[in-house]
């Protein structure tokens, strides 16, 4: 039995093909990508290459994460043109100041060594620190000089968004927010896609939470012959979101990415819109409040 649910994972043979979508810039961004986060070292850069060589094109790390290099040494060893893949990297709180930004990004892209990364995002808003127009600003600037390709944001409210967006005339392409079935953030993603920006989730899988053994999951996943994971997974798909699942292991990170051949009922969405909390934060990191540096 697989611990990710009440079936055995139903998963591909060889790599997937996944559905690419496009962002208001024009650039391409995978349906699914990898969450890094721990994943460092050999290690994380030969877990970064296999998931490459697995299917995935789109790789999520952060400066934060302290493991660009390993990211970036995945990317090369994956024997996978560099071209058809999506790296994203984010700005941390320390580092909101205009001049403090660009020099972060500059590091980003020398210890990744795959040029530029492809999706620069602001990691949070910090709003009582009250930079992060300046660091929008900077990946403004890094766009224009050739350092990124696309620019977005993690973890930005409605009133952040509105802000950078009345600052600069510039949407972010991208809005990466905690999203899994506990704490959905219906009215964040109606809110960015009404104006152009793509939802990406951290978390999808709500990390230890118990979501994956939720009996209105399992039941659903029985129903589909599926892993209470592929559910979560497929679940974001329908909804337009980007899910980002950390997957170290082989199993794993082919089970992820099987979601792509079978579909949600309007029920099981239904019964899946049930388990929404009032305070399904995982963490209680309330964007609005919370500082991370």
């Amino acid at each position: 039995m697989s611990t990710h649910g009440t079936a055995s994972p139903t998963t591909p043979s060889s790599p997937v093909d996944v559905p690419q979508l496009t962002l208001s810039d024009g650039h391409a961004l995978p349906a699914i990508g990898l969450g890094t986060y721990r994943l460092r070292g050999a290690a994380g850069a030969d877990a970064v290459a296999r998931a490459i060589r697995t299917g995935y094109r789109l790789i999520d790390s952060a400066f934060s994460y302290e493991n660009e290099g390993a990211v970036g040494a995945g990317v090369r060893d994956s024997d996978v043109d560099r071209s058809e893949i999506t790296v994203t990297s984010k700005l941390p709180g320390r580092h909101h100041a205009y001049d403090q930004a660009l020099a972060a990004i500059e590091e980003s892209v020398y210890r990744m060594g795959i040029g530029p990364i492809d999706l620069m995002l602001v990691h949070w808003p910090n709003p009582l620190a009250g930079r992060y127009v300046e660091a929008w600003q900077a990946l403004l600037e890094a766009r224009e000089r050739g350092l990124v390709r696309s620019i977005g944001v993690s973890n930005f409210l409605p009133e952040h968004l509105e802000r950078i967006i009345a600052a600069t005339g510039v949407a972010p392409v991208v809005d990466q927010i905690e999203i899994h079935p506990r704490f959905p953030q219906d009215e964040a993603v109606r809110w960015n896609a009404d104006h152009g920006i793509r939802t990406e989730a951290w978390s999808p899988l709500g990390r230890a939470s118990g979501i994956l053994a939720d009996p209105v999951l399992q039941a659903i996943a029985r129903e589909h012959g599926r892993t209470v994971a592929q559910i979560v997974l497929r679940w974001h798909v329908q909804r337009g979101v980007v899910p980002i699942p950390k997957a170290a292991s082989p199993d794993r990170q082919r089970e992820n990415l099987a979601v792509f051949d079978f579909a949600l009922s309007e029920s099981d969405l239904a019964r899946i819109a049930e388990l929404a909390r009032p305070d399904g934060r995982l963490k209680g990191q309330d964007p609005a409040t919370y500082e991370e540096f």
